[in-house]
């Protein structure tokens, strides 16, 4: 297998995740009734911020002693670009997920290349995850149901924390249900690094085997891992849904559940059609019923 099929299918697709990470820093739109509580910090830099969208009624309000479930995302944007407000991160998966079902969503910002490496990021990611499960029940939420997804680079860093709990554990974070890694193709970062890959790997990732592996969640990968789906896009050139296959074998053989979620869509769409009717927002949320379920 090829990482990568063309010069013109590379050059296509490191233009697609920075231009789609890069849109609108507006707040994005809302449905009715639905509030945002904008801009919370998890620490002292201006990136390490999060948003939170709650139902109208949340199901831990006064009278109702359900508590409601809490999605924590962590955007993408090649872990250069990027933000937590971005539409596409966050519109349709509040639509139905906060508007429809009445989970609490957090969407998670985070510092960037160069300012953090990856190993960095993940770190936010787990302090942002630990101040959510600690302010979850001041929202109507519930710590104990706390589902952790992210997309493109932001489904590396979550598939990072999944596979080593232990990186989330250092920063003060509890066990979580499950995670939801949507369309990452850096899965293995030392298989990656030791063939063709995109250029800008290199900026991100260097040119050190010790740091890749640390990085890897191939390589990190331990027997307290979390439940994982990987869902992955079919139309992209550098080989996600293979890479998720690998890595959902070597999850299920730590005895831990790992699923593989193909989907027919660009590596945009895995992040922007997610919550609208129909099979992909189905088995997702499938998927987290039956961690809720548990």
């Amino acid at each position: 297998m090829t990482l990568l099929a063309t010069r013109t299918q590379r050059a296509g697709l490191v233009a697609t995740l920075l231009l789609s990470a890069t849109l609108s820093l507006a707040a994005p739109a809302l449905p009715e009734g639905v509030r945002r509580l904008a801009d919370l910090p998890y620490g002292q830099d201006e990136r390490q911020r999060m948003d939170v969208y709650l139902p109208a009624s949340p199901a831990g309000a006064a009278g109702n002693t359900a508590k409601a479930p809490v999605i924590v995302m962590v955007h993408g944007g090649a872990w250069m670009v990027g933000n937590k407000a971005m539409p596409k991160v966050v519109e349709n998966k509040v639509a139905y997920w906060v508007k429809q079902k009445g989970y609490v969503f957090v969407s998670v910002g985070y510092r960037l290349m160069p300012q953090a490496d990856p190993l960095l990021q993940a770190r936010d990611v787990a302090t942002a995850l630990a101040k959510a499960q600690g302010l979850a029940a001041s929202w109507g939420g519930d710590p104990a149901k706390v589902i952790l997804m992210g997309h493109s680079a932001g489904a590396h860093l979550v598939a990072l924390l999944a596979a080593s709990p232990a990186l989330a554990r250092e920063a003060g974070a509890h066990p979580w249900l499950g995670t939801v890694a949507l369309d990452s193709a850096a899965l293995d970062l030392e298989r990656i690094m030791r063939a063709r890959h995109m250029g800008f790997y290199d900026k991100v990732f260097g040119a050190d085997p010790a740091y890749w592996r640390s990085v890897s969640p191939s390589a990190v990968l331990a027997p307290d891992a979390t439940p994982m789906l990987l869902v992955c896009s079919t139309q992209r050139g550098d080989g996600p849904c293979p890479q998720a296959r690998d890595f959902a074998a070597k999850v299920a053989a730590k005895g831990v559940r790992a699923s593989v979620l193909p989907q027919d869509l660009t590596h945009e769409q895995v992040n922007a059609t997610l919550g609208l009717p129909g099979a992909y927002t189905e088995a997702v949320d499938g998927f987290m019923a039956g961690l809720l379920a548990r």
